[in-house]
């Protein structure tokens, strides 16, 4: 049978191949001349190409970029794609030469290299938006050391604490979250350029001179694992799915807190809407829109995971263009959370009044007063616990604060111990104040002001180790750039 059909299908180019042709356009047109220029030079220092051959192609190189305005550029189907659209045109220019810029290289090690560059810079910027959220969460804490929240288990009012030890574990977390997505930045530091379609050359390449060129640590060893291995991308968006995943529960502690029935949390007017019907309502709408934004979030980065499930160990389309636009998206709506967050957070208060409502009428701080009895009473904890537990029932069933409480705690130590308490009616007020509480959790990473001032410093030692990382890493990406601008202006005197 004979096949009179052409390439590309109409229906194919326009559903598969003019999209990937303007994602390269949007995102991996500047990184493939970057290729080409590192790769050019590495070809010419290696003597593979000669120094004539390499600077006729270099000036091709510069002319084409010139030239070339990719906001006009529509895919015709005249060539497979982007790249070969570029090699086309270096071959009209100078004819059989322009095909010597592919020496020693694959269109696959070339896409995983692309794919690196693009993502190195882009988790590069969501990592920077963490540590700026981070340093804006430890600022808030360190002004929010004394001030009291209630604490809440299982949705219930449970211990007093203060707003900056709850901000802290937030940043611990956050921290985590952080070095995390770091380690699996490291993952984008090294190259795969050299591995041709799956096992290197038989031309005597320099991997490293390239991978250096790029801005890379080091080159990808294994060669088939540069083609085929897709960890570099699963483990970033685990990262970023994480980090979202659990901002997405501080996001709704926020919701609950900022709820009328609770108003533990104010959230300034600049953060508020109003109803368009009910003139009582003050809705903080951003944080319905940073607990969305945060589930579009991990879900995108579950599709990028889950991509990649059950595909074969080799070369494929499944985690190239396609998949890897569609990444970024989760670092677009991610990095949306982070940039309010770190504008809201900082700017909420909390409702000291309804705060000191909710202890009084919840008993939050009945714990330390089973402890005080333990101290000073000499009990067992289950005495101690049993006698708090009926003083917390009287009083919330008389609807009294616990301060007020002591005749229904002498009755309920008498009845336990069968003698009145040593503690008297000054002592037993002290003991069940919030600011008592919070004073006498000085263990590290409790909320009394020595522990959690400590813990704050050594956050903000850690940020800065974070932040040194990021600096370095961008700094030899841009140190990169600026040497193979030199290697290329070089072969353009030869």
């Amino acid at each position: 049978m004979t096949d009179t059909t052409t390439f590309p299908d109409p229906i194919y180019r326009d559903t598969v191949l003019a999209p990937l042709f303007e994602g390269v356009k949007r995102h991996y047109a500047r990184d493939m001349d970057a290729i080409n220029r590192a790769h050019l030079v590495m070809l010419a220092e290696t003597g593979t190409l000669g120094p004539d051959d390499a600077r006729r192609i270099a000036r091709a190189l510069c002319d084409i970029e010139a030239e070339t305005d990719l906001t006009r550029l529509t895919y015709t189907g005249e060539h497979e794609d982007y790249f070969f659209l570029i090699e086309a045109e270096l071959c009209r220019r100078l004819g059989d030469l322009g095909g010597a810029l592919h020496t020693a290289r694959s269109r696959n090690d070339m896409d995983h290299t692309l794919f690196k560059m693009a993502l190195r810079v882009r988790a590069g910027a969501l990592l920077e938006q963490i540590h700026h959220l981070t340093d804006r969460l430890i600022t808030k804490a360190r002004l929010e050391t004394a001030t009291l929240i209630v604490a809440y288990t299982h949705g219930q009012p449970a211990q007093p604490t203060t707003f900056g030890h709850y901000l802290a574990a937030v940043i611990e977390v956050l921290q985590r979250d952080a070095a995390r997505l770091d380690a699996a930045m490291e993952g984008l530091e090294h190259c795969p350029m050299g591995a041709a379609a799956i096992t290197t050359s038989g031309f005597s390449i320099d991997r490293v001179r390239v991978a250096a060129l790029l801005g890379f640590v080091a080159p990808l060893l294994n060669s088939y694992g540069c083609i085929a291995a897709v960890d570099y991308v699963t483990a970033l968006y685990s990262a970023i799915k994480l980090t979202f995943l659990h901002l997405g529960r501080v996001i709704q502690d926020l919701q609950f807190w900022s709820a009328f029935e609770v108003g533990q949390l104010y959230v300034p007017n600049s953060l508020v809407q109003i109803s368009s019907i009910m003139p009582q309502k003050r809705n903080p709408v951003p944080i319905e829109h940073l607990r969305h934004l945060a589930s579009v979030t991990v879900g995108r980065c579950d599709t990028i995971v889950n991509t990649m499930h059950n595909t074969p160990f080799t070369d494929m389309n499944d985690s190239e263009g396609e998949v890897q636009q569609a990444g970024y998206g989760a670092l677009a709506s991610g990095g949306r959370v982070l940039d309010l967050l770190a504008a809201m957070l900082p700017a909420c208060s909390i409702n000291k009044a309804r705060v000191r409502r909710n202890m009084d009428a919840a008993c939050v701080t009945i714990t330390e007063l089973a402890d005080t009895l333990v101290r000073d009473e000499g009990l067992t904890f289950r005495q101690a616990h049993e006698i708090s537990a009926q003083t917390a029932r009287a009083v919330i069933a008389a609807e009294q604060p616990l301060g007020e409480g002591f005749g229904a705690f002498a009755q309920a130590f008498a009845a336990e111990v069968g003698r009145a308490p040593d503690l008297r009616r000054e002592a037993f007020a002290d003991a069940v104040a919030p600011e008592t509480f919070v004073a006498r959790r000085d263990r590290p990473g409790g909320p009394a002001p020595a522990a959690l001032d400590a813990a704050l410093t050594g956050y903000q030692t850690g940020l800065d180790q974070l932040v040194k990382r990021s600096l370095d890493r961008k700094l030899r990406h841009a140190g990169a750039a600026a040497a193979r601008a030199d290697a290329f202006a070089r072969l353009l005197e030869v």
